[in-house]
């Protein structure tokens, strides 16, 4: 985790910020709510298997903060803070998953969603200790997965094939600039 980020990395990062921004006002535009379809996750959940575990928990931070700055979604406080726990680690898990611990896809994805909801139900535990924000740790987490469910069911269907696609893409790009 000590080595430095590549242009490449820090470009692709920049890219799929670009995107967590973007993509929950297209998924609005449809009708299609954040909580429900869950657009901010997937390019967190991209970054995860495709950067460095540092970049991608700073992608997952970064993102929802940005997002609530530049587009009152999320609000900020509390669900912005809430969200960057949890894509936070979103991120950073998913990429540990696959470089350290050699996990597929899907074993990967599903860790990292767990490891995210609980770090948001411990988040809402300290928020409501901190600051009384008038919620529930385990009832967010139970609401928060049984409302995003169908987001949950695109994650796991097509995150693992545009990754594959993504680095399929950029092996063939280094191979043609070679």
């Amino acid at each position: 985790m000590n080595k430095r980020a590549t242009i490449k990395e820090l470009i692709l990062s920049g890219l799929l910020l670009a995107i967590g921004i973007i993509l929950p006002m297209i998924f609005h535009i449809f009708g299609m709510t954040g909580p429900i379809a869950l657009p901010m996750h997937i390019p967190v959940l991209i970054g995860g298997f495709l950067l460095p575990p540092q970049l991608a928990l700073a992608l997952g931070i970064i993102t929802p903060i940005m997002s609530g700055l530049l587009t009152g979604m999320p609000v900020m406080f509390p669900m912005a803070i809430i969200m960057a726990v949890e894509l936070g680690i979103y991120g950073f898990t998913a990429s540990m998953a696959v470089r350290k611990f050699k996990l597929s896809p899907i074993p990967s994805l599903i860790l990292s969603m767990i490891a995210g909801r609980i770090a948001a139900g411990l988040t809402v535990a300290v928020l409501v200790q901190l600051f009384g924000v008038k919620m529930n740790p385990v009832m967010y987490v139970k609401t928060a997965i049984v409302t995003g469910l169908p987001g949950i069911i695109i994650q796991l269907i097509f995150i693992p094939s545009l990754v594959y696609a993504i680095k399929t893409f950029m092996k063939w790009e280094s191979y043609n600039n070679a």
